[in-house]
C-alpha cells in the first residue's frame, strides 16, 4: 500500500517527516523520540510527527523500542472525539511489538533485549504510535519467534478482544454454533480462527468478495450482508459476536437460542436489553482488558499455527495519518499496521 491510495489533500509526507517543534520539549540533554502526536481533536490531518521526551519506565513497567504498532477502529474514534481519553495533547496506539530497552523496579518477567508484544492498558494506556513506549510488564508476552514484528503488532487488541468475548465471556464449547459479524475485519477474522480452534461451527457476515478469505480461515458458512438478511434463517446460534452494535445487536438477539450469549463490542440500541430478556438470552457489552495470560494464550495459538493476523497494509510512522484515512474507509480486510523500525 502506498500514499497514492489515499486523498491528496492530506498532510504531505514531507510535512509529516518534519518533526513539529511547537510541542513540549524534553529537558536539555534528555532522550527524545518521535511520535504520531495530536494537539487537537479532528480528522487525520491533526496527526503530526512530533519530537517528545522519551518515557522512563516506572515500577513494574518496561520501556519498549517500538518496531511496529497495530491500528484499530478505536484509534480513529479517539483521534476525533473525547471518548474515554482526556482531550489532547495525546499519542494514540494500544497495539505494540518491539524490544525491551529498560526495565523498571521490580520487573522479573523481561530483561533488555527481549522481544515482546502486547496491548497497553485500554483505554487509558495509549501511546504506542511512537518510537518508544512504556507499559505494565504484564500487559506483554514474549513475541512468538515464528512471526515478525508487523504480524505480532497486528494481534494484541483484536485477538484479546476475540479471546475475551468468545472464550472467557461466552464460554464457547466444541459443537456450538457461532455467528460473527464483520468477520473479515480486525477482530472478526481472528475470532473466526479462535472459534474454529475451540471446535465451533462458524458463520461469518462479510461482503461476497471476502467469502473466500473467510473460508480459508475456516468459516463453515458465509452471509453477504449486502444482499442477505442474517435473520432470514431458521438457524439458531449459541453465541453471536457483534462488532457493530446499534440495531445489529438487537436483531442478533433473534437468532440466538434460549440460553445463548450475545457479546457486543459497541452498545446496542435502546431495545437490545428488553429483547434479550424476552428471548431469555444473555446480552453483554465487552470492553477489552490488557491481560498477560490472554497474551500468552494468543502467543501459544500463533506458535501452533492456529492463529495468524492478516495484514492488508503497512505505513511508516511518518505516514500514520494516511493509515487513518485508509482505515476509516471501513473496507480493510484484517489489520493495518504502522511500522517504526
Amino acid at each position: 500500500m502506498t500514499s497514492t491510495d489515499t486523498p491528496q489533500n492530506l498532510v504531505s509526507p514531507d510535512a509529516a517527516d518534519a518533526p513539529d517543534s511547537a510541542n513540549p520539549a524534553a529537558p536539555e540533554g534528555a532522550p527524545v523520540m518521535l511520535a504520531l502526536h495530536q494537539t487537537a481533536l479532528g480528522g487525520p490531518e491533526v496527526l503530526r510527527l512530533t519530537e517528545l521526551p522519551r518515557p522512563t519506565p516506572g515500577p513494574g513497567e518496561i520501556l519498549v523500542a517500538v518496531h511496529a504498532a497495530g491500528l484499530n477502529p478505536t484509534d480513529f474514534k479517539h483521534r476525533a472525539l473525547s471518548v474515554f481519553l482526556p482531550p489532547p495533547p495525546l499519542t494514540l496506539g494500544w497495539d505494540v511489538s518491539g524490544t525491551v530497552v529498560e526495565t523498571g523496579f521490580g520487573v522479573t518477567l523481561f530483561q533488555p533485549g527481549d522481544e515482546v508484544f502486547g496491548m497497553l492498558p485500554y483505554p487509558y494506556g495509549a501511546g504506542s504510535h511512537a518510537e518508544y513506549v512504556t507499559g505494565p510488564t504484564r500487559a506483554f508476552a514474549a513475541k512468538p519467534a515464528g512471526i515478525d514484528h508487523v504480524q505480532a503488532a497486528a494481534l494484541p487488541l483484536a485477538a484479546l478482544t476475540a479471546w475475551q468475548a468468545l472464550v472467557e465471556t461466552a464460554g464457547l464449547r466444541a459443537g456450538q454454533r457461532v455467528l460473527i459479524h464483520a468477520a473479515a475485519g480486525g477482530v472478526g477474522h481472528l475470532a473466526v480462527q479462535i472459534a474454529k480452534e475451540h471446535g465451533a461451527h462458524v458463520t461469518g457476515t462479510a461482503s461476497a468478495p471476502k467469502h473466500d478469505f473467510l473460508r480459508e480461515l475456516g468459516a463453515d458458512a458465509c452471509i453477504d450482508y449486502r444482499s442477505e438478511d442474517f435473520t432470514d434463517t431458521e438457524e439458531l446460534y449459541d453465541v453471536v459476536l457483534d462488532t457493530l452494535g446499534g440495531e445489529t445487536a438487537t436483531r442478533s438477539v433473534g437468532v440466538l437460542r434460549p440460553g445463548g450469549v450475545l457479546v457486543s463490542l459497541l452498545p446496542g440500541d435502546k431495545d437490545t436489553r428488553a429483547a434479550a430478556e424476552k428471548a431469555q438470552v444473555r446480552a453483554v457489552v465487552l470492553l477489552v482488558e490488557h491481560d498477560h495470560a490472554g497474551m500468552r494464550a494468543v502467543a501459544e495459538l500463533v506458535d501452533r499455527g492456529r492463529l495468524r493476523a492478516h495484514v492488508s497494509g503497512t505505513f511508516p510512522l511518518a505516514e500514520g495519518a494516511r493509515a487513518h484515512v485508509q482505515g476509516e474507509t471501513g473496507r480493510t480486510t484484517g489489520k493495518l499496521v504502522i511500522t517504526v523500525r
